[in-house]
């Protein structure tokens, strides 16, 4: 069966194959085909220059089409945006305090955009702040923000 593969499979067929497994890609849009496709168009390339075995193709295909996915995934990686585990929001984020913050209590805080999904959040502060004040956030403490007056 091998020696067969070996005889009818010629350097054109590994090109049509990639050239389909990229007309696959384009219509899925998974990356994945691209890899594969891109992979067979080597190998096909490299049996037209060298004359190699199809175990040899098979092998150079395989590993070739494992580094093009390994690579999709390192570029694709997805970034965690917080190491809190919270949300997205950044420190520099600021707001409009709209019930006054007296030191150490309870205020509220309507923000720019949204923190943690919500833009009006109780908020605490070091040191007492008006209403209509503008702050930022300086830390998130479970359900309450602590802020800084700008």
């Amino acid at each position: 069966m091998l020696t067969l593969l070996s005889e009818s499979i010629v350097w054109w067929h590994w090109i049509v194959a990639g050239l389909v497994l990229l007309i696959i890609e384009m219509n899925v849009g998974t990356f994945i085909f691209l890899g594969l496709g891109i992979a067979a168009v080597i190998v096909g390339v490299a049996d037209l220059l060298m004359d190699t075995a199809f175990t040899t193709e098979i092998v150079l295909w395989t590993m070739l089409s494992v580094l093009a996915l390994i690579a999709w995934k390192l570029w694709f990686k997805e970034q965690t945006v917080s190491n809190i585990g919270q949300s997205n929001h950044s420190f520099d984020t600021q707001g409009t305090v709209t019930d006054e913050i007296p030191a150490h209590k309870r205020g509220k805080v309507l923000f720019d955009t949204p923190v943690l999904g919500n833009s009006v959040w109780y908020a605490t502060a070091e040191e007492a702040i008006p209403k209509g004040a503008r702050v930022k956030i300086t830390e998130v403490n479970g359900q309450i923000i602590e802020v800084t007056k700008l």
